[in-house]
């Protein structure tokens, strides 16, 4: 379990999580997407490719702990292994 946070010496850190379906596994919101687009006049799309985007501001002692954390969070909850590759980018907040 994650340690307490809010504490003397933490820093606020903004941190985004990208999830995209790993190369394979089927993309049907992708694939309607596309064929949406397509109805509408867009042409030229090979590929359309749906990902999630989680933004986040959290407190941590460093960078490092920060990252660590939502790694958790996306071994815990935001991320499913299996089907799915995320890939996470922290940077200090304001």
């Amino acid at each position: 379990m994650a340690a307490p946070h809010g504490g003397v010496g933490e820093a606020l850190f903004r941190a985004e999580v990208r999830v995209a379906l790993k190369k394979g596994v089927a993309d049907p919101e992708g694939k309607n997407a596309r064929k949406a687009l397509e109805l509408l006049g867009f042409q030229g799309l090979q590929e359309v490719h749906s990902v999630k985007l989680f933004q986040m501001e959290l407190e941590a002692i460093s960078e490092d702990v920060a990252r660590q954390r939502v790694e958790d969070m996306c071994k815990r909850l935001l991320a499913n292994p299996v089907i799915h590759d995320y890939a996470i980018t922290v940077e200090r907040g304001a």
